[in-house]
């Protein structure tokens, strides 16, 4: 309850994920990857990295290697991820895998993940109430344990591991982005929230005293920082991440 009570008072995003951290390390799962988005194109699709919020304390040279390369594209936790919900241990989905036969692309996965001695884990899939929406965690024991260590810590603790990494997400999901590139100016977020209340350019140049192309050098820089290609796409995501309409102090 205690910890529960610690998740809940977080007023950052920063907050919660170190204190999740910690929860974590003392399972035995020292490196976390925490995705969510909710801006795939169709259901089970694979969404950008621009378009997810996503938290690790993996390496910069893995997280450069497995995201932004794009390899994480071939990687079967994370379509399992986007297919199911719950937790699976990664032996089991890389023994199904290797069942059917290596691809290239999971090779390529393969070598990363030995590289940067990632081999024994769990990942947890939460439940997202939006379409096309997924969120999960990526649970990395601590070097030199078996996943058969792994399992037995699992099976004694593994539904209150689940709950934590439920409710970091929840807790994430309340509280505003923090990442710099998807960060709004206090300008950006009042068009947008102008916009999301149905107002028209006009409208909004007459509330804020100001000219029209001057309301639109305002959106046009919200949806670049956001990297979308519409206002209506940049009002959805600067939602979702909290961005605008927010409640809690930054």
């Amino acid at each position: 309850m205690d910890r529960l009570k610690t998740y809940l008072a977080a007023r950052s995003i920063e907050d919660v994920w170190a204190f999740h951290l910690e929860v974590m390390k003392d399972y035995g799962f020292d490196r976390v990857f925490y995705a969510y988005n909710a801006f795939a194109t169709r259901p089970g699709g694979m969404v950008s990295p621009e378009d997810a919020l996503f938290l690790t304390n993996y390496g910069q040279t893995y997280v450069d290697e497995y995201v932004y390369s794009g390899v994480y594209r071939h990687g079967p936790l994370m379509k399992w991820a986007t297919r199911n919900v719950g937790a699976t241990s990664w032996k089991t989905v890389w023994d199904e895998i290797q069942a059917e036969g290596l691809t290239d692309g999971l090779r390529r996965i393969a070598a990363v993940n030995k590289k940067h001695e990632i081999a024994v884990g769990f990942t947890v899939s939460l439940p997202v109430a939006m379409t096309n929406a997924n969120a999960g965690f990526g649970l990395c024991a601590r070097k030199g344990m078996t996943q058969e260590e792994a399992d037995r810590i699992w099976a004694e603790h593994g539904d209150e591991i689940h709950t934590f990494c439920h409710v970091a997400h929840l807790c994430i999901m309340q509280l505003p982005a923090s990442l710099k590139q998807q960060k709004l100016t206090d300008r950006q977020a009042e068009v947008l929230e102008l916009v999301a209340n149905g107002k028209s350019m006009q409208d909004i140049a007459t509330i804020l005293g100001r000219k029209i192309p001057t309301i639109e050098k305002h959106l046009r820089g919200a949806r670049e920082s956001l990297s979308v290609s519409t206002t209506a796409q940049a009002v959805r995501k600067a939602s979702v991440l909290n961005q605008i309409f927010r409640s809690l102090p930054e």
